[in-house]
């Protein structure tokens, strides 16, 4: 063995403990993010969300029930709930966050961010590591694809936070599920570090490959968004029928400090349109460097067919949202399909579809 072979092996080697460390510091960041929604949950602070707004009318007392004094009697009306947002109006308040407006929980989602970026570091160090062992981009095949991907979804929150935006709601779901996919990819996906066939040689992997990754990160954070507008909404309507059956006190103690559904809604949607673009260029992209490496441009390879089917769900999802009638949920569960389309692209194509797109291996 050569002195660069035997160094793109230690290089390959420290990757993979980059990444394994990444993810033991993972599972203590999703600890304390449990742990910030568990300690928040138990004070009556945190129940703003709903936007409870107390309307006191003073009215005067008849005479019979006037006192003594001559004084009015004071009513108090019961506090309306307002979870819907009136026509040229602004959002309702938000909720307080995950830390649920108490102290311990804001103290123990700062050690969860903390933790986060700790992890993240460990994680792109990873992938750049990978990226030296092999010489060219860390995304030639699904293990590659899946770690970068988790670490650009981070990247992607952690600049939102820096940018002091209302996303550490997203925090638990997103460790979550960084945790998932970095477990899926060391374990049933890995594949040791190797040069790619010719066809993949070639700059359109940094540009096509890059935009997937990109795109999908920012599609991932517009689903969680979409999901949870779903439940929130839902919730919204229970305390908006007090003759209705009313939420019980876990869901209550979760929903009640996430973004209101119009913010969510609202949330979801600009990260999707945002996106839609460079989705867009990603499949132009594709199909231009499938000219330059199979001599066509379009050859309804599945993978290219499901790239498609994922453009036309989100083009629907974005023109259901300027029809009248599809707005809100009918127009959410669109978005939901088209990021299970993105998802089945992905996982489904790769490794139950055989196509051109076979030979970079899992």
């Amino acid at each position: 063995m050569n002195i660069a072979a035997a160094a793109n092996e230690t290089l390959a080697h420290n990757s993979n403990v980059l990444v394994y460390s990444a993810m033991a510091i993972y599972t203590l960041a999703f600890v304390a993010h449990m742990a910030e929604w568990v300690f928040g949950s138990r004070s009556k602070v945190a129940r703003t969300a709903a936007a409870l707004t107390t309307q006191a009318t003073a009215t005067a007392a008849p005479p019979a029930a006037a006192n003594r004094q001559g004084g009015g009697t004071a009513v108090l009306e019961r506090p309306k709930v307002i979870t819907k947002t009136a026509a040229g109006s602004r959002d309702v308040p938000d909720g307080p966050g995950a830390a649920g407006g108490t102290e311990k929980g804001d103290l123990y989602g700062r050690i969860a961010i903390s933790l986060t970026v700790l992890a993240w570091a460990l994680h792109v160090g990873g992938v750049v590591t990978r990226a030296l062992s092999v010489q060219r981009a860390p995304w030639g095949n699904m293990y590659e694809f899946s770690t970068t991907f988790a670490a650009v979804a981070v990247g992607i929150y952690l600049l939102l936070l820096t940018l002091r935006k209302n996303v550490r709601w997203i925090g638990l779901p997103l460790v979550t599920t960084v945790l998932l996919d970095l477990g899926l990819a060391v374990s049933v996906l890995y594949t040791a570090s190797d040069q790619l066939v010719p066809a993949l040689h070639s700059y359109w992997l940094w540009i096509h490959v890059s935009c997937a990754i990109l795109s999908g990160a920012v599609l991932y954070l517009g689903a969680v968004a979409t999901l949870l507008f779903l439940f929130r909404d839902r919730y919204e309507a229970k305390l908006a029928d007090p003759a209705g059956k009313q939420p019980g006190a876990f869901a209550a103690s979760v929903l009640e400090r996430l973004p209101s559904a119009a913010s969510l809604d609202k949330f979801a949607y600009r990260v999707n349109a945002t996106v839609f673009p460079l989705w867009t260029f990603t499949i132009i992209a594709g199909a231009i460097w499938a000219e330059a490496a199979w001599g066509r441009y379009w050859g309804w390879d599945p993978k290219e067919v499901w790239s498609f089917i994922t453009w036309v769900a989100y083009a629907g999802y974005l023109h259901a949202r300027a029809t009248a009638g599809w707005k809100g949920r009918k127009a959410a569960w669109l978005g939901l399909i088209a990021f299970a389309c993105y998802l089945f692209n992905y996982y489904g194509v790769n490794i139950f579809v055989t196509g051109l797109h076979s030979y970079a291996g899992v």
